[in-house]
C-alpha cells in the first residue's frame, strides 16, 4: 500500500495537464473560426461596395454621359470608382466603351497596405457601351 500513496496526485497532475492542453487547443480553433468568420462578413461588404461603385459608374457613364472618377464612403468601406472611355465607329453608328474600376477596402485609401489583421479590400471591373443613338 505505502507505493501506492502517491500515484492519486500524479494521476491528478496528468489529467489537469492534458485538460489544461485540450483547453487551449480548443480556444485556439474557436478563435481562428471566430477571426474567419468575421473576416467573411467583411469580405461581403467589400464586394458589395464594389458592385455599388461598377453600378454607380455604369449608370453615369449610360445615362449622364460621364466617366469620371470618383470615391465615396459607404458605411464602414471605402469605394474608389475609375472610369476610363474610348470612341469606335461601328457600322455608320459611334459607340462608346466604359471601362470602370471600383475598388472598395475598409481603410483610409484603396488600395493599401494590408496589415495582416483587419485589412480586407475588393476590385470589380465592368465594360459597358454606349452608342451614339443613346441605347445601351
Amino acid at each position: 500500500m505505502r507505493r501506492a500513496r502517491g500515484f492519486a496526485a500524479v494521476v491528478a497532475v496528468f489529467i489537469l495537464v492534458v485538460l489544461g492542453g485540450l483547453g487551449t487547443v480548443l480556444v485556439t480553433v474557436f478563435s481562428g473560426q471566430h477571426r474567419s468568420a468575421a473576416f467573411d462578413a467583411l469580405g461581403t461588404q467589400a464586394y458589395q461596395a464594389a458592385r455599388t461603385g461598377v453600378e454607380l459608374g455604369a449608370y453615369q457613364a449610360t445615362v449622364n454621359g460621364v466617366c469620371a472618377n470618383s470615391n465615396f464612403q459607404l458605411g464602414t468601406m471605402r469605394v474608389d470608382v475609375q472610369c476610363t472611355s474610348s470612341t469606335h465607329d461601328e457600322a455608320a453608328q459611334t459607340v462608346t466603351i466604359y471601362q470602370i474600376t471600383a475598388t472598395a477596402c475598409n481603410s483610409s485609401a484603396c488600395p493599401a497596405v494590408a496589415d495582416g489583421v483587419s485589412y480586407v479590400e475588393r476590385q470589380l471591373r465592368a465594360t459597358v457601351a454606349s452608342s451614339a443613338a443613346g441605347g445601351a
